[in-house]
């Protein structure tokens, strides 16, 4: 897809072919913001399976499916063989989980190895545990590797929620507790994993040391200033530049939890009355995941913030939700009885659309249908927006789908209890995850831009401009493998990296673009289809000539085709 997808699966290619996999790039320009290992992990897939889109994808579903199980050894160490079982159904089927892996973003691997710290942190306190020394160097290594997935925060979350978990069960100054814990080898172990390349990218990307709290376009100040202060303190204050972003209402941001933990939700009153008191292995994981997902929420309560950013305590309430799911009670069964009421309604919603839409016509492709809200796309679920009745009708396979997986769901939670109600809750998940597998490729011309780039390939070489922002059309750039001028591009993410030294100049603006339009080699102009008058108004209709049209985006060229 276009924008963060194509970006990274580029970047990562870009890494493999430069052999340079300290320094991420988009269209030549240094690109600072992010840690690398999603890149590398992505790049070791291309070297084994080719540079294909699937192939990127590979490193993400690997993670899933790790943490997935994580969850359930967690579970099962903690509460049982029952609860853990439950701990992992509830965390792969959840809806948050599948809906932000469709995109190529390593919260999912940091969910992990947040996952994999906590267990570690309470095996190395666990006064029966054989192999503490073990578990010491799992927590160590789990943190050095989150620093190469998403930087501080992957050593703040986890370490303020033992933090947190410390001080409530009075051991934070317990020298037995920092005995076992081993703080000066485990940071070692972090330091040997993370710093090698934080030193790099810093001695790479010049000058060194520069600590100022202003972020202002046009200004460079190295990798450590741009990574440290302005992508981490100063996101976390709401002054980074640029601001290309936008942050969830807090209140909503809460609220979503009900739909991202979704159908298992609907036990969180019972988790309620579960014991949190750490009198054994139970009580202090309970306690532990109700510090852990406590703290990141305030944190983002108080933060800016996107839809997703609280995946790392997915596990924590999966492991609360699989604790009293398997406790069971009337907590348990009036949540059965509430899935069945929502995913009867869910399921009646999506049969009067069908039947709304029954006559609609589809013609070419979903895009025709879709109104555009360009202000909300700076929130992951912007394109929430854009929807409207007639789309449905481009939908119908994929609407139908989700129809009958609802009404497994309401017949399974209505008529069964217990295990099997959880498992028709699971079947529904999975037919309605294949449903919205189903929709994405019919929204795939309006999310991606495969269709321009086969009749770029189609047509005879040329020069290639892509109008207003990289990230709008980020898969041309991948599935082309070439870079690209942009026209009245430098803004968002490639203004910082823009004023390295040594930068290419990729930017064009409005008379730059029209002299090389009128001149004599032959380019091709990657646009939205709103676009067009203003070109026009620039070069004049007659130097426009169409190659191809999809998902309200075209290709145009200066120059007729011989075909």
């Amino acid at each position: 897809m276009d924008d963060v997808d194509a970006v990274q699966a580029q970047i990562a290619r870009n890494m493999l072919t430069s052999g340079d996999w300290v320094t991420a790039r988009i269209d030549g320009v240094v690109y600072l913001e992010k840690s690398p290992l999603i890149y590398w992990l992505i790049a070791i897939s291309y070297k084994i399976f080719g540079a294909f889109d699937w192939a990127a994808r590979i490193p993400v579903a690997l993670s899933c499916v790790a943490l997935a199980w994580l969850t359930a050894a967690f579970g099962t160490w903690a509460f049982g063989r029952r609860a853990g079982f439950y701990a992992g159904l509830a965390i792969s089927t959840c809806i948050g989980l599948f809906l932000f892996t469709r995109i190529l973003i390593p919260d999912v691997m940091l969910t992990a190895t947040i996952a994999l710290s906590m267990w570690a942190f309470l095996r190395v306190l666990d006064e029966q545990e054989t192999h503490p020394r073990l578990w010491a160097f799992l927590l160590a290594a789990s943190l050095g590797v989150g620093l190469l997935l998403k930087s501080a925060v992957a050593l703040l979350f986890p370490g303020a929620a033992a933090a947190v978990y410390l001080v409530l069960t009075r051991q934070l100054f317990s020298g037995r507790v920092w005995k076992r814990l081993r703080p000066w080898s485990g940071l070692a172990i972090m330091l040997l994993i993370a710093a090698p390349w934080h030193v790099l990218a810093t001695l790479r990307n010049p000058p060194y040391f520069d600590f100022t709290m202003r972020s202002v376009p046009g200004e460079y100040h190295g990798f450590l200033w741009f990574y440290f202060i302005n992508e981490q303190v100063l996101r976390f204050l709401n002054l980074r530049s640029p601001r290309d972003y936008d942050t969830v209402p807090r209140v909503y941001f809460w609220l979503f939890h009900l739909l991202w933990l979704f159908p298992w939700s609907v036990y969180f009153p019972a988790v309620a009355r579960l014991s949190f008191k750490p009198l054994d292995r139970a009580g202090r994981t309970r306690l532990l995941a109700l510090c852990w997902t406590g703290f990141l929420l305030v944190f983002f309560t108080f933060s800016t913030t996107q839809e997703y950013y609280s995946m790392p305590c997915y596990p924590a309430l999966a492991l609360l939700l699989g604790s009293a799911m398997a406790a069971g009670g009337g907590w348990v069964r009036r949540g059965t009885r509430v899935l069945a009421v929502v995913t009867g309604c869910a399921a009646v919603a999506c049969i009067l659309i069908l039947v709304a839409v029954r006559n609609v016509p589809a013609p070419g492709d979903i895009s025709q249908a879709l109104s555009r809200h360009p202000s909300a796309y700076t929130l992951s679920l912007g394109h929430m927006e854009d929807l409207t009745l007639e789309s449905f009708a481009y939908l119908r396979l994929p609407l139908a789908m989700a129809a009958a997986a609802f009404l497994i769901g309401a017949l399974g939670s209505l008529r069964a209890v217990g295990q099997r109600a959880f498992l028709a809750a699971a079947v529904m998940m999975v037919l309605f995850f294949h449903a919205a597998r189903l929709a994405m490729v019919v929204f795939d011309p309006y999310l991606a831009s495969r269709p321009l780039v086969e009749a770029l390939e189609r047509s005879p070489r040329g020069n290639l401009v892509v109008d207003h922002h990289y990230y709008t059309f980020s898969s041309v750039f991948f599935y082309t493998n070439r870079t690209a001028w942009l026209l009245n591009g430098r803004f968002n993410n490639l203004v910082y990296g823009s004023y390295a030294p040594g930068a290419p100049d990729v930017f064009l603006n409005d008379a730059q673009w029209r002299d090389r339009w009128l001149g004599p080699e032959r380019y091709y102009l990657v646009a939205t289809n709103e676009e067009e008058p203003r070109f026009e108004k620039l070069v004049g209709k007659s130097a426009l000539f169409p190659v191809k049209q999809s998902g309200g985006k075209m290709v145009l060229t200066n120059q007729a085709l011989p075909y």
